[in-house]
C-alpha cells in the first residue's frame, strides 16, 4: 500500500474512532448528536474504502531483484549478418521497452543469443519440461514468480535468482526466453510484443539447420 493510501486509511480509522468515542462519552444522546455521529461514520468509512480502492487501482510495484552477472551481448558468430543485426536490434528493444533483465534464444540445440545480465557461460542452457510443453502447445508460458515452480532449475542458463520468465516457443525447434527484474513484472503488451518478434524470428531462423558444435559463438558487449 502506498503512502497516500496509508494516510487516507489512517484518517478514516481515526475519524471513525473519534466519532464512536464522542458518542460514548456524551452526557446525553440527542437526535442532533446521533445524526452527526452517523454522518461522521459514513465519511470515515468512505475514506477507508477510497484507500482500499486506491491500492487496487495502483498496486505497489514489486521490488527489483539485484541480479548477479555482467551486462553484455553474446551472439553466435556463425549466423548471417542480416540475422545478427535482427537479433541485436530486437533484443535491445526488449531490454529497453519492457522490464526485462535478460534475453536468451535457443534454436535447434544451440544458444544463439544471450543479452542483458549474463549468467556464466559454463552453466549453459538445456530446454526442459516447461520449454517442451510450451513448444508442444505452441503457446507462451509465463512464470510470474519463478521461485514457486519446482522446475526452475531448467533455467540455469539465465542469471541466478531471476524472479520471472516468459517462455516463448519458436515452433518445435526453439524457445525465446525473457527474464524480468521482478515478480509479475510483464504486462500483456510485453507478451504480445515478444510473441510478434518470435513469429518474425521463426521465419528468419527456419533456413538455419543444426549448427555444428565446433562453431565458436561470437561475443560482443
Amino acid at each position: 500500500m502506498g503512502t497516500a493510501a496509508r494516510l487516507t486509511l489512517a484518517a478514516g480509522v481515526l475519524g471513525l474512532g473519534l466519532s464512536i468515542t464522542n458518542q460514548l462519552t456524551a452526557p446525553e444522546l440527542t437526535p442532533a448528536l446521533e445524526r452527526a455521529a452517523v454522518l461522521a461514520s459514513f465519511l470515515a468509512v468512505g475514506l477507508m474504502l477510497v484507500a482500499i480502492l486506491w491500492t487496487r487501482a495502483m498496486p505497489e510495484a514489486p521490488d527489483r531483484v539485484a541480479l548477479e552477472g555482467e551486462q553484455g551481448l553474446d551472439l553466435d558468430g556463425s549466423l548471417p549478418e542480416a540475422l545478427r543485426e535482427e537479433l541485436a536490434w530486437g533484443s535491445q528493444m526488449l531490454l529497453t521497452a519492457t522490464p526485462a533483465a535478460s534475453v536468451l534464444l535457443h534454436w535447434r540445440g544451440r544458444t544463439l543469443l544471450r543479452r542483458g545480465v549474463l549468467a556464466p557461460r559454463e552453466t549453459g542452457f538445456t530446454p526442459g519440461a516447461i520449454c517442451s510443453r510450451a513448444c508442444t502447445n505452441d503457446t507462451a508460458i509465463g512464470l510470474v514468480n519463478l521461485k514457486l515452480y519446482p522446475g526452475r532449475d531448467e533455467f540455469r542458463g539465465l542469471p541466478e535468482g531471476v524472479p520471472a520468465v516468459i517462455v516463448q516457443p519458436l515452433g518445435m525447434d526453439g524457445v525465446l526466453l525473457l527474464a524480468g527484474w521482478s515478480p509479475r513484472c510483464f504486462s500483456r503488451s510485453d507478451e504480445a510484443w515478444l510473441e510478434g518478434w518470435a513469429r518474425k524470428l521463426r521465419t528468419a531462423l527456419d533456413p538455419i539447420g543444426v549448427l555444428p558444435q565446433d562453431h565458436a559463438a561470437g561475443s560482443e558487449s
